[in-house]
């Protein structure tokens, strides 16, 4: 019988890091395939109660019943896209609107700030236009980005589908092959790593979904309420855009203000939408996110921050979006192998309230 090997503490401790660089490493080199390989696991796992539904209840085959669970995400993405497409049509319209009281509110702040901050008037147009004249010579190389940035998105959107399909396909396959990787004594730990798992993203994409609506909701009352157009539009964008951290309240709170130039350029509108933006935003990090996010997840601030700022730097938005559920399993299997445990106590969100240290002292001869 081979017993196991025992490494003093800077050993280990190397090991862990050179393992960390070289999943890093290659997270890094292999995004592209990588991200939507993990977007289709959560989708997989927030799909699992309805392919199970369709298999074990309807009787239905499992090839039909991943097709037919696959096609109804996909028809609810598009619903939601085709209902924004819609409105967009309807602000496009406003497009010359928007033009004028842009130009309006743009001369509004010129003037102000001529009279507050003595800059004069050609000396701002001078610096808009040489602004203007960098992003200008750099437009092909932008306009070229964007184009090769949108085919990448649409090209990642298939393959998460096609994988999101595998998955379910899959999954007695996949979960066949983990068993045979273990030993039939750690088959008990195993299904229960899977089973928290299952649970953690499940409520966790559930609980996003559920913020997503609230917040919603919040705004586009918020924005009713102090008479701005495309309410709806506006809200559902701003749900949608909240899912992505820290960026994605920005470009809807600039969004908001792009169209509420379609009915006036009064500054007012503009203060008060920054207003509901700010009120909806403490709203959703003092409740929402505590109450339905963290308690799903229990990863602490501070490894939530990083593991974002990494996911950013890694592979962008979807990154960002992938770290908390990416950190969330590696918790789950960090409490539950005991040479692990300490590396997932320190990533949770416990808050002890008081430590002291034990040292047993030693009794020395005379």
């Amino acid at each position: 019988m081979n017993q196991p090997v025992t490494l003093p503490f800077y050993a280990k401790f190397a090991l862990i890091l050179l393992s960390l660089i070289c999943i890093g490493f290659i997270t890094y080199i292999g995004s592209n395939i990588i991200t939507p390989v993990m977007l289709a696991f959560l989708f997989t796992v927030l799909l699992l109660p309805l392919h199970t539904f369709l298999t074990n209840k309807l009787r239905l085959p499992v090839y039909l019943s991943s097709f037919i669970t696959v096609l109804i995400f996909v028809l609810c993405i598009i619903a939601i896209l085709a209902f924004i497409s819609y409105q967009v049509t309807d602000i496009a319209n406003d497009f010359d609107m928007i033009k004028k009281n842009a130009i309006s509110f743009f001369n509004n702040a010129q003037s102000y700030i001529h009279e507050k901050f003595q800059i004069s008037i050609w000396e701002q147009k001078k610096y808009i236009n040489k602004v203007t004249t960098d992003s200008v010579q750099n437009g092909s190389g932008t306009l070229g980005t964007a184009i090769g940035s949108l085919t990448d998105v649409l090209a990642n959107c298939m393959f998460v589908v096609v994988f999101t399909f595998l998955f379910l396909l899959y999954k007695t396959h996949f979960i066949l092959f983990l068993a045979k990787l273990f030993n039939k004594e750690d088959h008990p730990k195993l299904k229960e790593i899977i089973t928290q798992i299952k649970i953690s993203i499940n409520n966790y994409i559930l609980g996003l979904i559920f913020e997503m609506f609230v917040v919603s909701i919040l705004t586009a009352l918020g924005l009713w309420i102090i008479g701005a157009k495309y309410f709806i539009l506006l809200g559902l964008l701003t749900g949608i855009l909240n899912l992505i951290p820290y960026i994605g309240i920005m470009i809807a709170g600039i969004l908001t203000i792009l169209s509420s130039l379609t009915g006036t350029p009064d500054v007012s509108i503009i203060i008060s939408i920054l207003i509901v933006n700010i009120i909806v935003q403490l709203i959703d990090n003092n409740i929402l996110v505590p109450l339905i996010i963290n308690s799903k997840v229990e990863i602490n601030a501070l490894f939530s921050i990083i593991g974002i700022i990494i996911g950013g730097a890694v592979a962008g938005i979807s990154g960002m979006f992938l770290a908390i559920p990416l950190l969330a399993i590696l918790k789950i299997i960090f409490d539950r192998i005991e040479s692990l445990e300490p590396w997932g106590y320190v990533m949770g969100n416990h808050m002890p309230k008081k430590f002291t240290w034990r040292i047993r002292k030693v009794k020395t001869e005379n």
